[in-house]
């Protein structure tokens, strides 16, 4: 059986394409650069607490990682419904939080359209609405 890389053909594939390759780079900045991304995010790790960048190297990049190359790789359109459905339950998270925790700020709204614009990115061209 031979592996070819496979590249988008249609518009749709191509926007779905970009989303995912935005949270693989997404993934790289937090497996890389975990310090760094926290600066950006407006997380800060306790000094005495190393664990919290464990977690940005573990848990956030490597599902940004996995499920980001996933969807370049395989190109299925699952793959990129489960890509859009992640994006679009991580801006509902942050609403519920705007809503729930005081979290109401412009660096959050601003964070919800970029979510929804990379979850409606895959969404689309997964039901069908990109072709």
């Amino acid at each position: 059986m031979e592996y070819s890389f496979p590249w988008p053909m249609s518009q749709g594939e191509w926007l779905a394409w970009t989303s995912a390759a935005v949270t693989v780079l997404l993934g790289l900045a937090l497996f890389l650069a975990p310090g760094l991304s926290f600066h950006v995010l407006r997380l800060q790790a306790k000094p005495e607490k190393p664990a919290a960048i464990a977690e940005a190297r573990g848990r956030m990049a490597g599902f940004y990682l996995g499920v980001g190359l996933c969807c370049m790789l395989l190109a299925q359109p699952l793959l990129y419904m489960a890509l859009g459905f992640s994006w679009l339950f991580t801006a509902f998270g942050r609403l519920l939080s705007m809503m729930s925790d005081g979290a109401n700020t412009p660096y959050n709204w601003a964070s919800v359209v970029v979510e929804l614009v990379l979850a409606a990115l895959p969404l689309a061209f997964a039901f069908g609405f990109l072709p």
